[in-house]
């Protein structure tokens, strides 16, 4: 233990500021908190997402809060998030796809593009699970989906919502 600790401290002294990682502030009782929302970088070459009134807004979804329970945090959703459960709803983001390929039927919504291949824009609470009818052709613009709109108290994954039998909409 000592040894890596001696390893760390090297590395940190190192290390430009920059290429240290940043932790999420904690929350009570030392646990730390979700990634939140993602930011969208000024320096991204992706437009962030247009202003629709026709969609789920972003801002909504990332209302949650999360409460510690045993070994992990269990979502805390507020009313309007609990209000949308099972229901048709509309969602635009930036498509994640989850298997290599030009058309995608399972594949994660973010707020945010992506900025780096294996790296999570936001926390759980800025993405939506997408389960379509028919292949979506993969873009690296946003897209809009609608489809049954599922709030995930206890996934087992980690994920917060779900949409099943989406179908693109423009």
């Amino acid at each position: 233990m000592k040894c890596i600790t001696m390893v760390l401290s090297l590395l940190m002294a190192l290390l430009p500021p920059v290429a240290v990682a940043q932790l999420s502030p904690p929350i009570a009782g030392g646990i730390p908190s979700g990634s939140g929302p993602g930011v969208h970088s000024p320096d991204s070459p992706f437009a962030p997402l247009p202003q629709r009134t026709d969609v789920v807004a972003w801002s909504v979804l990332t209302t949650v809060k999360t409460r510690p329970e045993k070994n992990r945090l269990l979502p805390v959703f507020p009313a309007p998030v609990l209000a949308l459960h099972q229901r048709s709803q509309r969602i635009q983001g930036f498509m994640m796809p989850l298997e290599p390929g030009e058309k995608q039927t399972h594949f994660l919504l973010s707020s945010v593009p992506m900025t780096c291949g294996f790296c999570v824009p936001g926390g759980p609470e800025s993405m939506v699970e997408v389960k379509t009818k028919t292949p979506v052709k993969y873009s690296m613009e946003p897209v809009v989906v609608e489809g049954r709109f599922l709030v995930l108290a206890d996934d087992p994954y980690g994920l917060y919502y779900r949409m099943t039998d989406a179908v693109p909409v423009k």
